[in-house]
């Protein structure tokens, strides 16, 4: 659904249900966390409930995974040098 507001901009529940093969429950109920998340913001226009993509919420999310990425990779270099070492060490006795 992000990528459709993404792509499209501001669409109906109806239009963002039309892609997935579950009910409309259950696409009003993932738009409701999407909302509570901040992600998506909610405009009602008579009995049409349109939704747009919030970007700026996008861009902090994108900036938490980011910092959080760095953090795992490097995490995750230092777990295979010590591994390596070992197995070295290992090998050598």
């Amino acid at each position: 659904m992000l990528s459709i507001l993404s792509t499209r901009g501001r669409q109906s529940a109806n239009d963002l249900h039309a892609p997935f093969d579950v009910t409309q429950p259950t696409i009003s109920k993932h738009l409701k966390v999407l909302e509570q998340a901040g992600l998506v913001r909610r405009e009602v226009e008579g009995r049409t409930h349109l939704f747009e993509l919030d970007v700026a919420a996008m861009n902090d999310a994108q900036d938490w995974i980011a910092r959080h990425k760095a953090f795992w990779e490097g995490t995750l270099q230092n777990l295979d040098i010590y591994v390596m070492e070992q197995n070295r060490e290992e090998d050598e006795t």
